[in-house]
């Protein structure tokens, strides 16, 4: 079955195919259906992962905030009880 991830980006929810051949999280595939370079985003949370004492909690943190900077809002995998948008 193929997975599904559902977004919001500026205020408009959206649906799109996600596959882990083609993207390391759904992060990174939200980012490319709206033409968004992650270079320097991707450079700064490895640098988090290798400072932080918080480990796994410091880059979350900071990969919220900064998809909000960017635009975006509840991104999450589509269940099959959820209906389409």
């Amino acid at each position: 079955m193929a997975r599904q991830v559902t977004y919001t980006f500026k205020g408009e929810t959206k649906t799109i195919a996600f596959s882990y051949a083609k993207h390391h999280d759904l992060y990174e595939a939200v980012a490319e259906a709206e033409g968004i370079d992650l270079t320097k985003f991707l450079a700064m949370e490895q640098q988090i992962a290798m400072t932080s004492r918080k480990g796994a909690k410091a880059e979350k943190d900071y990969r919220k905030v900064e998809f909000a900077r960017f635009g975006f809002s509840n991104i999450h995998f589509v269940r099959d009880e959820e209906p389409e948008a």
